[in-house]
Protein backbone atom coordinates (compact mmCIF):
# COMPACT_ATOMS: atom_id res chain seq x y z
CA UNK A 1 0.00 0.00 0.00
CA UNK A 2 1.74 3.34 -1.16
CA UNK A 3 0.70 5.80 1.57
CA UNK A 4 0.06 8.37 -1.50
CA UNK A 5 -1.68 11.60 0.49
CA UNK A 6 -2.29 15.18 0.03
CA UNK A 7 1.06 16.96 0.98
CA UNK A 8 -0.60 19.03 3.33
CA UNK A 9 -1.35 16.56 5.94
CA UNK A 10 2.17 14.85 5.96
CA UNK A 11 3.35 17.22 8.60
CA UNK A 12 0.92 16.19 10.85
CA UNK A 13 0.35 12.74 9.99
CA UNK A 14 4.04 11.81 9.60
CA UNK A 15 5.06 10.24 13.20
CA UNK A 16 1.76 7.99 12.60
CA UNK A 17 3.18 6.55 9.29
CA UNK A 18 6.37 5.98 11.21
CA UNK A 19 4.44 4.34 14.22
CA UNK A 20 4.92 -0.12 14.17
CA UNK A 21 0.89 0.31 14.19
CA UNK A 22 0.97 1.54 11.15
CA UNK A 23 3.49 -0.71 9.40
CA UNK A 24 1.47 -3.63 10.70
CA UNK A 25 -1.45 -1.77 8.88
CA UNK A 26 0.33 -1.35 5.57
CA UNK A 27 1.57 -5.35 6.13
CA UNK A 28 -1.93 -6.43 6.31
CA UNK A 29 -3.84 -3.88 3.70
CA UNK A 30 -1.43 -5.12 1.24
CA UNK A 31 -1.93 -8.38 2.31
CA UNK A 32 -5.44 -8.35 1.82
CA UNK A 33 -5.48 -6.50 -1.81
CA UNK A 34 -3.27 -9.11 -3.13
CA UNK A 35 -5.30 -12.08 -2.22
CA UNK A 36 -8.47 -11.06 -1.94
CA UNK A 37 -10.98 -8.21 -4.16
CA UNK A 38 -10.86 -4.87 -1.47
CA UNK A 39 -12.44 -1.72 -1.88
CA UNK A 40 -11.87 1.03 -2.71
CA UNK A 41 -9.57 0.81 -5.06
CA UNK A 42 -5.59 0.89 -3.88
CA UNK A 43 -5.62 4.78 -5.29
CA UNK A 44 -8.93 5.47 -3.75
CA UNK A 45 -7.91 4.40 0.10
CA UNK A 46 -6.89 7.83 1.00
CA UNK A 47 -9.33 9.92 -1.33
CA UNK A 48 -10.46 11.70 1.38
CA UNK A 49 -7.40 13.17 2.44
CA UNK A 50 -6.66 14.08 -1.31
CA UNK A 51 -9.24 15.97 -2.41
CA UNK A 52 -9.23 18.07 0.95
CA UNK A 53 -6.60 19.73 2.34
CA UNK A 54 -5.68 19.88 5.81
CA UNK A 55 -5.70 23.78 5.32
CA UNK A 56 -8.65 23.69 3.09
CA UNK A 57 -10.57 21.34 5.70
CA UNK A 58 -14.11 23.42 7.25
CA UNK A 59 -16.26 20.22 7.94
CA UNK A 60 -15.84 16.58 9.61
CA UNK A 61 -17.92 14.14 8.75
CA UNK A 62 -16.92 10.49 10.43
CA UNK A 63 -18.50 7.55 8.55
CA UNK A 64 -17.67 3.79 9.76
CA UNK A 65 -16.30 1.83 7.45
CA UNK A 66 -16.61 1.83 3.31
CA UNK A 67 -19.57 0.17 1.01
CA UNK A 68 -18.34 -3.70 0.07
CA UNK A 69 -20.00 -4.42 -3.10
CA UNK A 70 -18.40 -4.04 -6.41
CA UNK A 71 -18.47 -0.28 -8.18
CA UNK A 72 -19.74 1.70 -4.70
CA UNK A 73 -16.53 2.73 -2.58
CA UNK A 74 -14.93 5.65 -3.18
CA UNK A 75 -12.39 6.61 -0.63
CA UNK A 76 -15.31 9.20 0.62
CA UNK A 77 -17.97 8.05 3.31
CA UNK A 78 -21.10 7.94 2.77
CA UNK A 79 -19.82 8.60 -1.29
CA UNK A 80 -20.62 6.06 -4.19
CA UNK A 81 -19.10 6.36 -7.58
CA UNK A 82 -20.52 8.48 -10.65
CA UNK A 83 -23.86 6.12 -11.36
CA UNK A 84 -23.97 3.91 -9.06
CA UNK A 85 -27.33 3.47 -7.32
CA UNK A 86 -27.81 5.39 -3.86
CA UNK A 87 -27.32 3.09 -1.11
CA UNK A 88 -30.55 3.42 1.89
CA UNK A 89 -28.53 6.18 4.13
CA UNK A 90 -27.22 8.21 1.30
CA UNK A 91 -30.80 8.44 0.00
CA UNK A 92 -31.65 9.62 3.23
CA UNK A 93 -29.29 12.03 3.47
CA UNK A 94 -30.36 13.50 0.27
CA UNK A 95 -33.40 13.72 2.13
CA UNK A 96 -32.97 16.04 4.26
CA UNK A 97 -30.76 17.83 2.54
CA UNK A 98 -34.09 18.75 0.46
CA UNK A 99 -35.94 19.39 3.32
CA UNK A 100 -33.82 21.29 5.04
CA UNK A 101 -32.20 23.51 2.46
CA UNK A 102 -35.43 23.13 -0.11
CA UNK A 103 -32.71 21.90 -2.79
CA UNK A 104 -33.37 18.94 -5.60
CA UNK A 105 -32.48 15.67 -5.04
CA UNK A 106 -29.05 15.12 -7.00
CA UNK A 107 -28.97 12.58 -9.42
CA UNK A 108 -25.23 11.85 -8.50
CA UNK A 109 -24.08 9.96 -5.09
CA UNK A 110 -20.26 10.98 -5.59
CA UNK A 111 -19.64 13.15 -2.92
CA UNK A 112 -16.27 14.69 -3.89
CA UNK A 113 -18.00 17.80 -4.79
CA UNK A 114 -18.38 18.53 -1.10
CA UNK A 115 -14.79 17.20 -0.44
CA UNK A 116 -13.40 20.22 -3.34
CA UNK A 117 -15.18 22.53 -0.77
CA UNK A 118 -13.68 21.29 2.47
CA UNK A 119 -15.96 18.50 3.55
CA UNK A 120 -13.41 15.97 5.00
CA UNK A 121 -15.52 12.77 4.26
CA UNK A 122 -13.74 10.57 7.11
CA UNK A 123 -14.59 6.42 7.34
CA UNK A 124 -13.09 5.53 10.10
CA UNK A 125 -12.00 2.46 8.50
CA UNK A 126 -10.86 3.05 4.63
CA UNK A 127 -10.57 -0.41 3.33
CA UNK A 128 -12.65 -3.54 3.01
CA UNK A 129 -12.77 -6.74 1.87
CA UNK A 130 -15.66 -7.47 -0.66
CA UNK A 131 -19.11 -8.91 0.55
CA UNK A 132 -17.68 -8.57 4.04
CA UNK A 133 -18.94 -5.57 6.00
CA UNK A 134 -16.18 -4.91 8.34
CA UNK A 135 -13.52 -7.17 7.65
CA UNK A 136 -10.53 -4.23 7.90
CA UNK A 137 -11.88 -3.59 11.28
CA UNK A 138 -9.87 -3.63 14.57
CA UNK A 139 -6.48 -3.64 12.25
CA UNK A 140 -5.09 -0.24 13.22
CA UNK A 141 -7.46 1.85 10.95
CA UNK A 142 -9.62 3.85 13.97
CA UNK A 143 -6.29 4.24 15.44
CA UNK A 144 -4.85 6.46 12.79
CA UNK A 145 -7.96 8.24 12.09
CA UNK A 146 -8.47 8.97 15.63
CA UNK A 147 -5.46 10.44 15.64
CA UNK A 148 -6.57 12.67 12.30
CA UNK A 149 -9.58 13.64 14.29
CA UNK A 150 -7.11 14.62 17.28
CA UNK A 151 -4.90 16.29 14.96
CA UNK A 152 -7.43 18.58 13.50
CA UNK A 153 -8.93 18.99 16.80
CA UNK A 154 -5.92 20.16 18.27
CA UNK A 155 -4.56 22.17 15.32
CA UNK A 156 -7.35 24.11 13.94
CA UNK A 157 -10.41 26.07 15.13
CA UNK A 158 -14.10 26.38 14.03
CA UNK A 159 -14.45 23.19 12.58
CA UNK A 160 -17.98 21.89 12.24
CA UNK A 161 -17.86 17.94 13.34
CA UNK A 162 -21.18 16.19 12.22
CA UNK A 163 -21.20 13.06 14.61
CA UNK A 164 -24.04 10.75 13.33
CA UNK A 165 -25.26 7.56 15.00
CA UNK A 166 -23.27 5.94 17.77
CA UNK A 167 -20.39 5.60 16.72
CA UNK A 168 -19.49 8.55 15.39
CA UNK A 169 -20.62 10.01 18.86
CA UNK A 170 -18.27 8.21 20.76
CA UNK A 171 -15.66 10.23 18.85
CA UNK A 172 -16.62 13.80 20.68
CA UNK A 173 -13.82 12.62 23.26
CA UNK A 174 -11.38 13.05 20.86
CA UNK A 175 -12.43 16.85 19.81
CA UNK A 176 -11.95 20.16 21.60
CA UNK A 177 -15.72 21.04 22.15
CA UNK A 178 -14.50 24.63 23.22
CA UNK A 179 -12.74 25.54 20.24
CA UNK A 180 -14.97 23.78 17.45
CA UNK A 181 -18.49 23.12 16.97
CA UNK A 182 -20.26 19.54 17.25
CA UNK A 183 -22.98 19.12 15.36
CA UNK A 184 -24.86 15.25 16.50
CA UNK A 185 -28.00 13.35 15.49
CA UNK A 186 -29.16 9.23 14.55
CA UNK A 187 -27.66 7.67 11.89
CA UNK A 188 -29.40 8.42 8.51
CA UNK A 189 -29.81 4.69 8.11
CA UNK A 190 -33.25 3.44 7.55
CA UNK A 191 -33.01 1.59 11.05
CA UNK A 192 -32.05 5.47 12.74
CA UNK A 193 -33.79 7.29 10.20
CA UNK A 194 -37.85 5.83 10.48
CA UNK A 195 -37.28 5.81 14.50
CA UNK A 196 -37.71 9.54 13.97
CA UNK A 197 -33.35 9.89 14.96
CA UNK A 198 -32.27 11.12 11.74
CA UNK A 199 -35.02 13.64 9.97
CA UNK A 200 -35.40 17.25 11.04
CA UNK A 201 -31.54 17.72 12.08
CA UNK A 202 -31.39 20.70 10.01
CA UNK A 203 -27.38 19.37 9.96
CA UNK A 204 -26.66 21.17 6.41
CA UNK A 205 -28.85 24.49 7.37
CA UNK A 206 -26.75 24.51 10.82
CA UNK A 207 -23.52 24.24 9.07
CA UNK A 208 -23.75 26.65 6.68
CA UNK A 209 -24.77 29.09 9.57
CA UNK A 210 -21.68 28.59 11.34
CA UNK A 211 -19.89 28.85 8.25
CA UNK A 212 -21.34 32.00 6.99
CA UNK A 213 -20.96 33.60 10.62
CA UNK A 214 -17.21 32.95 10.67
CA UNK A 215 -17.04 34.67 7.33
CA UNK A 216 -16.10 31.84 4.86
CA UNK A 217 -17.73 29.96 2.39
CA UNK A 218 -20.72 28.12 3.12
CA UNK A 219 -21.00 24.44 1.66
CA UNK A 220 -23.28 23.86 -1.48
CA UNK A 221 -24.52 21.04 -0.53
Amino acid sequence: MNVDIHPSWKPYLETEFNKPYFKSLVDFVKDEYENYTCFPSGKEIFNAFNHCGFDDTQVVIIGQDPYHNFGQANGLCFSVKEGITHPPSLINIFKEIEKDLGLPYPKSGDLLRWSKQGVLLLNATLTVRAHNAGSHQKKGWETFTDAIIKTISENKSDIVFLLWGGFAKKKVKLIDSNKHHILTSGHPSPLSANRGYWFGNGHFSKTNSILRDLGVPFIQW
